[in-house]
Formats: C-alpha cells, structure tokens, sequence
C-alpha cells in the first residue's frame, strides 16, 4: 500500500478532496471508492484524479458572532439617535428643508440617510460622541477593533438604507428591477470624526494596527485621482465560469481556485471590468506639523489613502485630521531598483556551473522567493474615512475665501457662526474708529510700530480680485516688506501672521532655493513618472506666504518669484511637465539692511539688496529704525519686562484672535468700489508721486510705476473692507497715499551742506555729504578755476574750524531748488536769455513774502539763497556765465567759485531735463 499523498498546497482549501480518508481515492467504473495505487504516478494504468462533489449547503458558514451583534447595535444607534438641539443639527435642518422645532426629536441620522438619496451620496458621517455617549460599550469595541467590525457597520448601513430609501440601495434601480435580475448594490461608506484624541505621525506604531484612531499633519503632496478595484468579478479561462465578489486586499487579488469542481484551475483568469466594481482612490503624503516635530528630529512623513467621496478634500498646504485606521500593506516599490528582477540578478551573477559574474565571482543566487528569501517588505499607510480641517478655528480656516459670490458668502458665513458672535460682530461693525482699533490689536506683543500694523491689517484684508473681458487676472493681494535694524520686532511679525492665518506657510530666504519657493518636478516612487510637487508659495495659496531675510536670497532665486508675485502664477516647462499653477498668495518680507544697519546717508535701494523689479512688486515698505529714545525705550522695556512676568496677563488687546478672524473673514465679504470722487482723487495723487518722482526726490528710493497706482486702488479698497463698506470714499484713497508716500518717499535723509567757503580738498566729502547728487560727476567740473579759488585764502586756514557749516534739509533744498530751476526756464523760454543773480535772488524772496516775519529771518534767507544758488551751480543744476557770452541751458556742475567784477547769468544747464509744470 503506497504511502497516502497529503495535500501540502497552502493554497487549497476544504473544496479539495480531504475528508477523514488517511489515503486519496479514486472513482472506479462501479462508483466505489478504492485506494489509489501507484500515488507516485507511473506510466502505466493511470486513472484521472477528480474531486468528489459534496453537499456544501450541510456544512454550516462561519459567523463572527460578535461582529453580528456590532452590526445589530450600530444599526439600533442609527435608527433610535435623535438631538433636540437644534444647533448641533446644521445638517439635518438644511436637508430636511422645514422648520425644525425644539419640541419634536429629530432623528439625526434618519435625516442624513435620506439627504443622501436626495443628493445622490454614499456616505454617512456619524460623530463619534454621539456614539460615544449613546453606547459607550459600542463605541469602545469599533475603536479598539474598527478594520475587523468595519463589513459589518456598512451592512448595518445597507439595512438602514434599504429600510428608509429602498430605491436607493441599488444601482439604476426601477419598479421591475429584482435582484434576481442583475442588480448591484451601491457601495456605502461610513466615516467617523470628532475623535476625542488626535495623535501625531510619531505615535502611530504596530499596536495601532486595526484600531479607530486620528492623526494631524500637513499635507505636501497629492497624487491624481484614480479608479480602485473593490470587489473583482473574474471569468475563468478554462471553463468560462463566473466568480463575482472578489475583495481585493490592497493589490491585485485573484480567485484562489476554481468553484467549478471538473475544473482546477488556479491561474489562469480574466478580469470582467463591467460586473466589477471600482472607487475613487487617492494618495495623499503628509507631513508633520512644525510644532510637534521633537527636538533634533526632521520631520516624518506618511501616506494617506483616500476613497469615494473623501478624494481631493485635502489640498497640499492644508493642515488637515485624517480618522480611520493604520494598516500595513506590501511595498511593491521596494522589491527592487527599476528595471531590475530576480531573474536579470540570477544572470548576471552567475548561477550553477556557470563563470564569474560582472560582480567579480559567482555570489549565489539572491531575491528568489522559492528559495525562502523574504523579499518582499511591508510598508505602514493610513486608511483614512474622514479628513477634516486641523485648525479648531472654523471660522478662521476660510479667512481668505474669494470663492463663491458676495451676498452668498456672507449668508453662508453668517449662518455658521453662534447668536452671541453675530451679536458681537453686528457690535464691532457698528461700532466707532474700528479701523484704528482693530490696528491696535495686531500682534499685541509687539510694542509700537502702528505703520507696520496697519500694514498686516490691510495685507489680511486685502484688495478685490478683478478679472477683465479678455480673461486677464489683477491681483487682489498685498505684498509688504519690513526692512530695517536688528531687533526690531521683524521676525515677530513674520511669526504672528503665520500663528494667525491657518493657511500661512514661514520660510527663510537663505534656506530656501527657486525649486523650493515655487515648485518641483521629482519622480514618483511607484509609477516612475515625473509629478510637481508643491512649493512654499503653492502650498500658501490663498494664504500669506512669510519670507524671512529676504536679502540673503541670491538673486537666481529672488527671480523666480517674479511671475508669483504679480501675476499670481508659476509656470513650469522642464521633465516633459508644462504647467500653470497658481499662487495665488500675499508675501510678507522682512529683510536687513546691507551693512547690518540702516544707513541713513544712502537710498533705500542701495540699503536692501533687492534689484528693481522686486521692489517695484512690493505694494509697501517699511523702514524701521532703532533710535535712541528715552521714553520710547523706557516704555518697551517695562512692556517686555511686563511679558516675561505676568505672560498672558500682560497683554490686553481690545479684541481677541478668534473675534479677529471673524471680523476679518466678515469684512472679505465686502467688495468695494470707487465712487467718481475717489477716482479723481486717485488720479491726482498719483500723479503726484510721479513728478515728485521725476524732480529727483524719487532717487531715495525706486521709481514709481504703475504698479504704485494698482497698490494705492488695493489699499483704498482694503481700508474700505476694513471699514466694512461696500463704497470707496476720499478718505480712504487719502490714507492709502499717506501709506504708500511713508513707505515709499519718505527716506531719512541729512541736511544739506550748503556752505561753500573755503573749500578745496574737501569737495568730495561735502558732495558725498549732500547725499543726493550724481557723485560720480560732480567732482571734475571746472579744475582751472578750482585752482584759482583756491589760490587766494591759502594763508588763512587757522580760520576754518572757527566757522560753522550752513546746513538745511533735504526737503527745503529740494523745495528751493524745484522753484529756483523753474523760474530760470521759465524766463528763459520767455525772454530767450537767462537772468541776473541778483534778479533771480530777488524774485525768490518775493514769491516766499508772506512767509517772513522779520528782518532778520530775510536777512537770513537773503544768504541762504545765494549759497544755495552757488551749489546749484557747483552740482550742475545751473550754468554761470560772466560777461557777454550766449546763454545755455544745462544742469549741475562743479564747483564754480570766483569772484569778479561782472554779475554773472544764470541758466539752466543744458544736461538738465525740466518737465512742464
């Protein structure tokens, strides 16, 4: 008797021929069972081996009891659960359409089961305190074993379906439709959230395996949305028999075995993509948020599955809640590099009999499954039912939503909030200088600097997205910069507004590449192919992107911003990828001086180490200096004293985060617009920036463009959200110009030497001194006559530091220079000649009459002319000319400063360029 031949597959299962026989059998002629011979199979008098077909309906079907009464009680939870607060039903109250008393319960989940049919979903979002609190018991079991009950808690919803929307529960059903005749059932999901413990990436380990859980991070990547195979109906390719209903477990599961009991075929099948049944399937990779990353850690990421109706609910840059489960699945990607396989390693390395391989000898076989190497690697993802925002702040999560119309996100916004915050709002809207003191509530921390609080006030706001007929975008956003000295409170700035908006992404110049900033073609790990991955100005979309020193950028980088920060987008063209993305962000910048301080002798531009085109796409600057004050730093050290003792109890700003954000989100509601007055006034500011621009005052700082006027039209209409006002009136174009003229023109400058004795070696000192004149042409003018001057009061230099400097401001040279120059062109174009400098000394202080008081005041403004009039002619604003000669029109020169017997001429120097008035 041969030796019985056991079954040794792990693959097979009772349907093979096992029974309480010690020895396979056959099937004779006469039916009788007989001890098969020659197990081994010899050549001869071999019998064809068939299964014998068993009565499967006397063997009873496994049940998890336990999982049964979970259904049962999870389906009695969903039936019987009613609030009889109406406020936490927002959902049921807008679904079922009619007024909902407080007097009659209203069953929750009932309501939402219907509003599902009605608006052709399949989902159902149970909040897990009303589990919770309902049946604790319940509660406890889905959470310690939520991947195991989870069939059972969506059969509960089929029958909860099928109870109160029958027509619903199956795909294109009508009245003739049976489920004999083909019919499939919809696919329902049930998602979980407002889980009482939200945990970190880190603490998701093993034990967490199978368990209803919660875990915050931010979201850096998302892949496409794509079709998943649920449940496989394959067709057998040796009988063409028909098996439905194949779960797949996270990669492509086949039937193990053939139902058909004269087939065994284990491999060979066909996938029957109509009688399957897909879903949405989404990866998301997050990232942990920067305040729970441990000390000296870097921060960890992990991927996130989504399906059905949960797919692209996360954005990357968004801080989100992901419930579901952690579960471990097979790391396809890890099973080897690209392009390379067990088979291609066996080859290369030499197998048996075989030469040295390229790897310098023969190393044995390695990565074959049938030699009982463990190739293959498991990876951790979570299974996620439900993602909500991370921020607490509802309110605050949409703080910058421009989405939907006016009048219906401000009714939508309304509606979400409590009686007691419309009540507080309606209070602070009506209320009187909320401008001013919503300002003052900005970063209650920092001491002072009301100019930059008004700026990240009306940054917050914002201006009004506009789109023209021909679909080009204007940007609504603000961009500032802080410059200025160490320790003054830029950083916290840069921190506050990061705290405050939900949706703010903080990064540092010197650390961040373009690629970084803006974004990134990398390959994808398990398709190979080349995706974008978001930048810091993408993931802040819709938010304030806070760059901080901003001068330490190189210049590469600096320009790829470019397009970001006017026309809101970033265009990618590398990889085979070319894309439009959008960037739709405000940029705070806070920057350092070149030499460390701000120096106070040179331009903005020649401060900060930004080139022109970026400044020009800042709408404001803001100089911040560290001057020595003795109340002022009395006061900001008993404030930072005052933090560090009493903490929380030192700060008292009039309103609170959390009635500033709904203030904010409120006022974005409004889109303002200019009324004809403001136009006008608009108009005629701007144009007064130009020619301010024009006449030289505009050489402390960089041109204004049109850019200027667009920043004055988004300030205006920020001023008017801030006021909560659908109308732009004068004022607030009048303080829109008052900021950006601060921001802009208003540059410390030193006064102005004017005093012209005695001076022939220090010319470059005092032309370097006067700050704003061309330096580089004002020394060599006139060397001969240079000499001349100089020749004379050699004898007497014991005299020099007995005599003080005549020094005016830079705004009162400047005021002078603009009247005299004018006057001269005036009377040249008029008369065709230049003028006396007597005349033109006399004709100045009769157009300031009515500003002297005394005699001496013009004895005193008799000699300020005319040393103001001989450094207009040493810079080569004007031309002296003695004797007969033909005037010239020109502008500054060197230094003249002879005296002889004629009356010299003035003119314009030809060089000078003087505009119409």
């Amino acid at each position: 008797m041969a030796t019985p031949a056991h079954n040794t597959d792990p693959m097979s299962d009772d349907r093979t021929v096992r029974g309480s026989e010690a020895e396979a059998v056959e099937v004779g002629a006469n039916g009788k069972r007989a001890p098969r011979n020659g197990a081994q199979g010899g050549a001869g008098g071999k019998a064809q081996r068939v299964r014998i077909q068993r009565d499967y309906a006397d063997i009873p079907a496994v049940k998890d009891e336990t999982g049964e009464k979970v259904a049962q009680l999870f389906e009695g939870f969903l039936e019987q659960f009613s609030e009889e607060d109406p406020r936490a039903l927002p959902t049921s109250s807008l679904t079922s359409g009619g007024p909902s008393s407080t007097a009659s319960r209203v069953h929750f989940y009932i309501e939402q089961v219907k509003g599902m049919e009605e608006f052709k979903l399949t989902t159902l979002y149970v909040d897990y305190q009303h589990l919770h609190d309902a049946h604790e018991l319940l509660a406890k079991a889905i959470t310690q074993q939520y991947y195991r009950f989870l069939p059972y808690l969506r059969r509960a919803l089929q029958n909860l379906v099928k109870k109160y929307a029958p027509t619903y529960l199956y795909l294109n059903a009508h009245t003739a439709s049976t489920v004999a005749s083909g019919l499939s059932v919809r696919q329902f999901n049930i998602a979980f959230y407002n889980l009482p413990l939200v945990e970190g990436i880190r603490d998701m380990r093993t034990d967490k395996i199978g368990k209803l859980s919660s875990i915050s991070g931010t979201v850096t990547r998302t892949s496409e949305v794509r079709p998943e195979l649920t449940f496989g109906t394959f067709t057998c390719l040796v009988c063409h028999g028909m098996v439905r209903d194949v779960e797949q477990q996270f990669k492509y599961t086949e039937p193990s075995m053939c139902p058909n009991i004269s087939c065994s075929n284990r491999s060979a099948w066909k996938l029957n993509i109509e009688q399957s049944k897909f879903s949405d399937w989404q990866k998301v990779r997050i990232q942990e948020n920067p305040n729970e990353i441990p000390t000296g850690s870097m921060p960890r990421s992990l991927d996130v599955i989504l399906r059905a109706e949960i797919v692209e609910r996360a954005k990357a840059g968004d801080k989100v809640i992901f419930t579901g489960t952690f579960i471990v699945v097979p790391d396809v990607a890890a099973l080897g590099l690209p392009g390379v396989n067990a088979e291609m390693m066996r080859e290369n390395q030499g197998g048996r009999g075989g030469g040295p391989g390229a790897m310098g000898g023969n190393l044995g076989v390695s990565g074959l499954k049938s030699l009982g190497v463990k190739d293959l690697t498991y990876k951790t993802a979570f299974l996620a039912c439900m993602a909500t925002s991370a921020d607490v702040r509802s309110t605050a999560a949409n703080i910058r939503s421009d989405d939907q119309g006016v009048e219906e996100n401000r009714k939508e916004f309304l509606e979400s909030l409590t009686k007691e915050e419309v009540q507080h709002l309606e209070s602070m809207v009506r209320s009187d200088h909320i401008y001013s003191r919503l300002v003052s509530s900005i970063a209650p921390t920092v001491y002072g600097h009301e100019i930059v609080k008004k700026g990240i006030l009306l940054q917050l706001m914002g201006g009004v997205h506009k789109q023209t007929p021909e679909g080009m975008h204007l940007r609504g956003d603000l961009n500032v910069c802080i410059v200025g000295d160490p320790s003054v409170s830029k950083s916290q700035f840069l921190k506050y507004v990061c705290g405050f908006l939900p949706r703010a992404v903080y990064t540092s110049g010197k650390a961040s590449s373009a690629a970084g900033l803006t974004a990134a073609v990398v390959k994808d790990e398990e398709t190979g192919e080349f995706t974008i991955e978001a930048g810091a100005l993408m993931l802040a979309d819709n938010g304030i992107c806070a760059i901080d020193e901003f001068d330490k950028m190189d210049l590469s980088d600096q320009v790829a911003i470019h397009e970001a920060m006017e026309q809101q987008t970033i265009s990618i063209a590398k990889a085979g990828i070319q894309a439009t993305l959008n960037a739709r962000t405000s940029i705070l910048a806070a920057a350092n001086p070149v030499g460390g301080r701000y120096n106070k002798k040179m331009s903005l531009r020649a401060n900060v180490a930004m080139s022109a085109p970026i400044m020009s796409r800042f709408d404001l600057f803001f100089v911040v200096l560290d001057e020595c004050n003795e109340d002022v730093d009395l006061k900001l050290a008993q404030h930072i004293v005052n933090i560090h003792m009493h903490k929380n109890a030192a700060i008292n700003p009039e309103f609170s985060t959390d009635e500033l954000q709904r203030y904010i989100r409120y006022a974005r509601t409004f889109n303002p617009k200019l009324t004809p007055e403001a136009s006008k006034q608009l108009v005629t500011l701007y144009g007064k920036l130009r020619s301010e621009d024009a006449q030289g005052y505009g050489r402390s700082s960089y041109r204004v463009t049109v850019r200027q006027l667009e920043s004055m039209v988004r300030l205006s209409e920020a001023i008017a959200r801030a006021n909560c006002t659908d109308v732009i009136m004068v004022e607030f174009v009048n303080e829109a110009y008052n900021l950006l003229s601060q921001s802009i023109i208003h540059v410390e400058k030193d006064d102005v030497d004017i005093d012209s004795d005695d001076e022939d070696n220090d010319d470059d000192p005092e032309l370097g001194g006067g700050g704003d004149g061309e330096e580089g042409q004002a020394g060599p003018g006139s060397p001969a006559r240079d000499r001349t001057a100089s020749a004379t009061p050699a004898p007497a230099p014991a005299q020099q530091p007995k005599k003080p400097k005549v020094t005016i401001s830079y705004d009162k040279y400047m005021l002078m220079m603009q009247r005299i120059v004018y006057m001269i062109a005036q009377h040249e174009k008029e008369e065709g000649a230049g003028m006396p400098r007597s005349a033109v000394a006399s004709q100045y202080l009769d157009e300031i009459e009515d500003q002297i008081n005394s005699i001496d005041q013009l004895e005193e403004e008799t000699v300020l002319v005319d040393k103001v009039l001989t450094k207009l002619v040493k810079e080569r604003y004007l031309l002296e000319l003695r004797g007969s000669s033909n005037v010239q029109e020109g502008q500054d020169g060197d230094e003249m400063a002879a005296d002889e017997e004629d009356e010299p001429v003035l003119t314009v120097h030809p060089e000078c360029d003087v505009l119409e008035a």
